[in-house]
């Protein structure tokens, strides 16, 4: 949650803030502000978009500063609440949440700080400046008051008459940036890509100084760190075009249209394969992978979803058993360790705290066998864990998550497959058959796009429809699981994601002529049982639209729509399915006149508990 950008710079540093902010703008819109030394301090701070503050900028000069785009945890939306927060002449901004901060607030007002915001922040800004008293630098300063925080934090810093940005670290993401004309910090990489593409990811504990022309960066242990030998430089990838909205109208379509790359991405390493190797998810993975029983994965949201397919797919190829676990519930609650299961993290950002919590409570419990998959290579859930594979979704900035689903989906099938493999259950003609359906993937979804015209007609009849229901059977069950959550994140409609077969046991008392009733109808074993259900809905007056395969013998008429894929994908098919959902919730939004990328309440990355 929330966005930093920090610069020290020869260059005017305002657009360069203001620039990093509207590209953080996913972590974070409820408001934003920014502190620069010019040469005194001054803050702006506005509530709602970085577009406000912008016009607030106009005109400004300085060459140190800090800028922050909010999502509020402590204190409602308002310029009060909004960061940077100030002590005398010092600034802070800040990711993440300070457990601690009722306590550090009390010793601080009985000390004589007078607190202005509700926020846990402004507890850091009155420390730094009482820690200043008996260590009057500011690097030093920092360092020994972040050892007072409990929680998660990424932090910047900046005091009226010195020439540093000094930033922190601690469960919430944060990195360097080193410019030709100076060095720059922030959350994300999209937010530096205008200035540089050289980038250091700074790791747990770590505290770092700026300047125009170097940076310094000390460790958790209070070692000096050097550059590059004890903290790499990595050459980013993603350009600034990556980040770019270009032709369309949002992100989120921007991003549902772009699956067919970030598909070919991702299994761009089979391309030519005639065989499956565990090498696709590290060095390790022979030998890691060999003679697993279960596995459990863990993660959160529309990542949690793609975990639920994953589950039918390792059992049903692999014959391991395979459990699913919310991250944010799972590490409390008392469960059954076991050193032998594999431990899947799903996570796009790779620094979702419910997530990496849930991952490192499994490594203390003695389950060594971790693998992340995950959108982003230097993600701390990444690093946490013994082997990776990436999915090369690219940047995904709507808030409801799409391009990044679907390449999980395909990580995932290819982890049950190799499982499958390694347990002697994959003859050569069905591990080749998986790879034909793989490297077609791109192309079928290119196809399935192509129905946008008519999803755009189902979707105007949503326009005054206040709930949902969607249905699926099997391996589409968790598909319509996240179909209810995109219509529901962005349209504001209502929606529930149901077991067809579990209609009759209490959803159906809902069902009337004003909820439309969402179906995912393949052509597979469970098709008859799921017209059975459709019938029971039809019964009771409610309005059907159904997403069939070309083959699925599913009849349009009155109270029923139907709306054909254009090939059946077999086990690959949750994959198809959940693209025209995507779409579906896109138009409906748009038709209610919600704003899509940045949906009330809600932010992309979700690093605090």
């Amino acid at each position: 949650m929330c966005g930093i950008v920090a610069a020290v710079s020869a260059r005017n540093i305002v657009p360069v803030l203001i620039e990093g902010l509207m590209k953080l703008e996913y972590r974070g819109y409820d408001s934003a502000g920014l502190a620069l030394l010019n040469p005194g301090l001054t803050r702006l701070r506005s509530v709602g978009r970085v577009a406000e503050l912008a016009t607030q900028a106009t005109g400004l000069v300085a060459h140190h500063g800090i800028a922050h785009t909010r999502w509020a945890t402590h204190g409602v939306p308002s310029e009060r609440n909004a960061h940077p927060h100030v002590s005398a002449g010092l600034a802070v901004v800040h990711n993440g949440i300070i457990e601690n901060y009722a306590e550090l607030k009390q010793d601080l007002i009985a000390d004589g700080y007078v607190f202005a915001s509700d926020t846990d922040t402004e507890v850091i800004s009155h420390l730094i400046r009482r820690t200043l008293r008996s260590t009057p630098d500011l690097f030093a300063a920092v360092r020994q008051a972040t050892l007072r925080l409990i929680g998660a934090y990424a932090i910047a810093v900046l005091q009226e008459g010195d020439d540093r940005v000094v930033v922190a670290r601690h469960g919430a993401p944060l990195l360097l940036g080193l410019g030709e004309d100076g060095n720059y910090a922030a959350s994300d990489a999209s937010a530096l890509l205008q200035v540089t593409r050289r980038m250091i990811y700074l790791e747990d504990g770590d505290v770092a100084e700026l300047t125009r022309d170097a940076v310094r960066i000390v460790g958790a242990g209070g070692t000096a760190l050097h550059v590059p030998a004890d903290r790499a430089v990595h050459q980013s990838t993603l350009s600034a075009n990556d980040v770019e909205l270009g032709d369309y109208r949002h992100y989120m379509q921007k991003e549902i249209f772009e699956q067919p790359q970030a598909l070919a991405a991702t299994l761009e390493m089979i391309g030519g394969a005639h065989t499956l190797s565990p090498n696709l998810f590290g060095v390790a993975a022979p030998e890691m992978l060999h003679n697993v029983r279960s596995v459990l994965i863990l993660a959160c949201g529309t990542s949690y979803h793609a975990g639920l397919v994953a589950r039918y797919w390792i059992e049903q190829l692999a014959g391991i058993a395979c459990s699913v676990e919310i991250a944010s519930e799972y590490r409390y609650r008392v469960s059954v360790p076991n050193p032998e299961q594999l431990v899947v993290a799903i996570s796009q950002s790779g620094e979702t705290a419910d997530t990496l919590a849930s991952v490192k409570h499994a490594k203390a419990l003695g389950m060594g066998r971790t693998l992340a998959i995950c959108n982003v290579p230097e993600s701390a859930i990444v690093r946490e864990c013994a082997l990776r594979f990436l999915t090369r979704a690219g940047p995904e900035i709507g808030v409801a998550s799409t391009k990044a689903f679907t390449t999980q989906l395909a990580a995932l099938f290819l982890l049950a497959v190799t499982l499958a493999k390694q347990a002697g259950r994959l003859t050569p003609e069905q591990e080749s058959g998986h790879l034909t359906a793989l490297r077609h993937l791109p192309v079928a979804v290119q196809k399935v796009l192509a129905l946008e015209p008519e999803i755009k007609v189902w979707a105007a009849r949503f326009a005054d429809k206040q709930h949902a229901l969607f249905l699926g059977r099997g391996h589409h069950y968790p598909i319509a699981l996240e179909g209810a959550l995109k219509l529901k994140e962005i349209s504001y409609i209502h929606a529930e994601g149901y077991p067809a077969g579990e209609l009759k046991h209490g959803p159906l008392a809902l069902v009337d002529k004003d909820m439309p009733v969402i179906s995912i109808a393949p052509n597979d074993a469970l098709l008859e049982k799921l017209k059975s259900n459709l019938k029971e809905v039809a019964a009771r007056g409610g309005e059907l639209y159904v997403f069939a395969d070309a083959d699925s013998a599913v009849d349009q008429e009155a109270g029923v729509h139907v709306l054909r894929l254009p090939e059946h994908y077999g086990l690959l098919s949750p994959v198809l399915h959940v693209v025209p959902l995507q779409l579906l919730s896109y138009h409906a939004a748009l038709v209610k006149g919600t704003d899509v990328d940045k949906p009330r309440n809600l932010a992309k990355s979700v690093t605090v508990e």
